[in-house]
């Protein structure tokens, strides 16, 4: 009897227990999950960072100097972008360190990207004339990758000239060094 009773008395509390459990559950059940997309805005410059323009000396008295080798193309800006969805940025350049000299311009011209990446890469902005006001080389970077290294991302091509034949007179021999920044802003 003692067994009954026990036994009894298990098959109660078994039974009790599952309907304890048995309550709360049924065949679906959900959770929250959150997903967060970071904002990036990474720029680097890639190639050779040490460029150097010269014109060409002349050969022969009474001729000027030739501007027409003062170009360089080594250098390629790569960027990584995550934007909002209205939102865009740009690749800026400006002198922060030091000036053109006189009788000269410095410009740059950014090329169409390489495609060697993903996403809405920006627009060319043309040819710029370098200053120490941050000015747009690149438009329209809307969330993208263009690749690392070079030729990956858009090539930067820096031509010196002559400001006009009638500053001529202002050139001085010597050396200047200037720093050009690049910066991905947000629009």
């Amino acid at each position: 009897m003692k067994t009954l009773k026990s036994l009894i008395a298990a098959a109660v509390i078994f039974l009790a227990t599952t309907n304890v459990f048995a309550d709360g559950d049924n065949n679906a059940n959900a959770h929250n999950l959150t997903i967060n997309i970071p904002e990036v805005a990474l720029l680097d410059l890639e190639g050779t960072t040490a460029v150097t323009l010269e014109p060409t000396a002349p050969t022969e008295a009474g001729e000027a100097l030739s501007f027409a080798t003062s170009t360089n193309n080594s250098i390629w800006v790569n960027y990584s972008s995550i934007v909002g969805a209205s939102e865009t940025r740009n690749v800026t350049a400006q002198i922060t360190s030091g000036t053109v000299p006189a009788g000269v311009k410095l410009k740059v011209a950014a090329a169409a990207d390489a495609n060697q990446g993903k996403g809405t890469v920006g627009a060319t902005a043309g040819t710029v004339t370098l200053s120490g006001a941050a000015q747009p080389v690149i438009t329209g970077v809307k969330s993208c990758y263009t690749g690392n290294g070079a030729s990956k991302g858009h090539n930067l091509t820096y031509s010196l000239e002559l400001s006009s034949t009638d500053d001529y007179a202002q050139l001085v021999q010597g050396t200047t060094n200037l720093t050009i920044t690049y910066t991905l802003t947000d629009n």
